[in-house]
């Protein structure tokens, strides 16, 4: 890990909570970022959307469907219109009303308490810079994104931590010769040996993912013993107490 991002988290391996803590409250909402917060968390990731009228708001998926009462594609809707819609009801009764959340609205409500993993669905590099700077989260986030997207986000901001896909061993050389890197992301595809390898000889930091059935004790020490600097999990809580309980975490 980076020693600035090091330093301000105060952990030696960095807890991930994909789409804050989603297995007891609606994802991508504001409830599931503060119950990350809670379970001391050294991140929570988030998925960015844009409307129809440019605002940016949190949708892991191209459409409200599954998530709210609401149907359509996110870009197809006016914030107003996204706004409007209850995006607790249907994960629970005690969530109803919870609404679609801004970025801005995560962004403040993560600042100087947790770090914010940004998965760009589909938002421009310079709304997410010009975001990222009114919130003052410049040095508190990381940016996942596809290559073309990440050199556009650097261009604006060269000290943001851009993070793509490792993909596999030759992809991730062309990503380290075309982009500034200290950290790469990795899934179950691609958390292999020799993409490890290429990712440790460049000196990047690893964040892994780590859910469904791997998300467990046993797979979380693998990926530490073999490099990673990150994980994220769906149990954010129970990461954090197996790592303290090695040490391994503040």
């Amino acid at each position: 890990m980076t020693a600035l991002l090091l330093l301000w988290l105060g952990a030696q391996i960095a807890v991930i909570s994909h789409r804050g803590e989603h297995l007891a409250h609606p994802e991508n909402t504001l409830p599931a970022f503060q119950a990350a917060v809670d379970a001391g968390a050294d991140f929570f990731e988030l998925d960015v959307r844009t409307t129809s009228d440019g605002r940016l708001v949190l949708m892991h998926d191209r459409t409200v469907d599954r998530m709210t009462n609401g149907s359509g594609p996110v870009r197809q809707m006016t914030f107003d219109q996204i706004r409007a819609l209850d995006a607790g009801a249907k994960f629970g009764p005690q969530f109803a009303g919870t609404t679609v959340p801004t970025f801005e609205e995560a962004l403040n409500l993560a600042h100087g308490k947790i770090g914010v993993y940004v998965d760009c669905k589909d938002i421009a590099p310079a709304d997410l810079v010009a975001a990222l700077e009114k919130a003052d989260m410049l040095d508190k986030v990381v940016i996942y994104g596809g290559a073309g997207f990440l050199k556009g986000v650097l261009a604006l901001r060269p000290s943001l931590k851009a993070m793509p896909e490792a993909d596999n061993a030759a992809r991730l050389q062309t990503l380290l010769a075309g982009l500034n890197l200290h950290v790469v992301a990795f899934d179950a595809g691609d958390f292999k040996d020799d993409v490890v390898a290429v990712a440790k000889q460049a000196q990047v930091d690893i964040y892994v993912d780590l859910l469904g059935p791997a998300d467990n004790a046993s797979s979380w020490q693998d990926a530490i013993d073999r490099g990673a600097a990150g994980i994220q999990t769906d149990h954010p809580a129970e990461l954090v107490q197996y790592l303290r309980s090695h040490q391994l975490h503040k």
